[in-house]
């Protein structure tokens, strides 16, 4: 199996998962409460969690931290950009009046289009670092050295 391939494989299930809950969340029209947005970080999180684990057990003896980071990265880059699409085609062509829903109800009105646009793709950028680099810490060899005496 090529390197990126089960990263990408995984980032596009993250992503399935994340657009499916937030068409849940429009469903019951609840997706203009942004603390609803607080479980991507656990369907993310899943997502890299399991790529992780599932390269560190193909790999066996041959898995280091370079190969789950970047496997951890890829996954939520994959996710968080597909789902920024797929956010930005919904707000454009599906749903014209959901960025103004969330303006008045969180912002006064504010006109902040472009800005949400960014911030879901930072929010998902910085989720899949610092998840990546602390799933890492589980994943990673150990270099403790048991039983041995200075």
């Amino acid at each position: 199996m090529k390197p990126f391939n089960l990263p990408i494989r995984f980032g596009l299930a993250t992503s399935a998962a994340l657009i499916l809950y937030f068409l849940a969340l429009a469903f019951f029209n609840l997706h203009t409460n942004i603390f609803f947005s607080l479980f991507n970080i656990v369907i993310t999180g899943f997502g890299i969690y399991e790529a992780i684990k599932y390269r560190r057990r193909n790999e066996g003896s041959n898995f280091d931290y370079e190969k789950g980071f970047s496997t951890g990265i890829v996954t939520g880059f994959m996710a968080t950009l597909l789902f920024t699409v797929f956010f930005t085609l919904y707000t454009t062509e599906i749903n014209l009046n959901y960025l103004p829903q969330l303006s008045e109800e969180w912002f006064r009105n504010i006109n902040f289009k472009g800005i949400v646009y960014f911030t879901v793709a930072i929010m998902g950028f910085a989720t899949s670092l610092v998840l990546t680099l602390s799933f890492m810490q589980l994943f990673k060899k150990s270099n403790n050295t048991i039983g041995q005496k200075a």
